[in-house]
């Protein structure tokens, strides 16, 4: 069951305190990418965002909600949106795990961008010849 439909029909909520909770505790998240991906609260002391990887090249610190209190547990996908890794700590993941999901991942989908620097890349939803082709319009 979905916590926040449960909140939303046995408490009587204003128009303030729908938006407040929406604000808090939102369905989804803008990654830098512009995909506005929905968050998973299953598990609700740890929400999940599963996000293909290249959707957050960009991005240094992990998504939080909840007034910036709640970091979001990552799942990275790959681009056939297979799980590639787990993660609390974006940051640490770009410094030391991407490395070696890069290496596992790159030979396997050649056609999207594995940079040496994900912090600094461009972030994503499409090949490297899709960018290209929007590049030249």
């Amino acid at each position: 069951p979905d916590p926040k439909a449960l909140l939303t029909a046995l408490l009587p909520w204003s128009t303030g305190d729908a938006a407040r909770l929406d604000e808090l505790a939102p369905e989804r998240v803008e990654v830098p990418s512009g995909s506005r991906i929905r968050i998973d609260y299953a598990d609700p002391a740890q929400p999940v965002l599963a996000v293909k990887l290249q959707e957050l090249f960009g991005l240094t610190d992990t998504p939080r909600i909840a007034g910036a209190r709640v970091p979001l547990l990552v799942h990275l996908l790959s681009p056939a949106g297979r799980p590639a890794a787990v993660t609390a700590d974006l940051k640490s993941f770009w410094a030391e795990g991407y490395r070696s999901v890069r290496a596992e991942l790159r030979g396997r989908y050649p056609k999207h961008p594995w940079p040496e620097d994900p912090a600094t890349a461009e972030p994503t939803r499409r090949t490297k010849a899709a960018q290209d082709r929007d590049l030249k319009r």
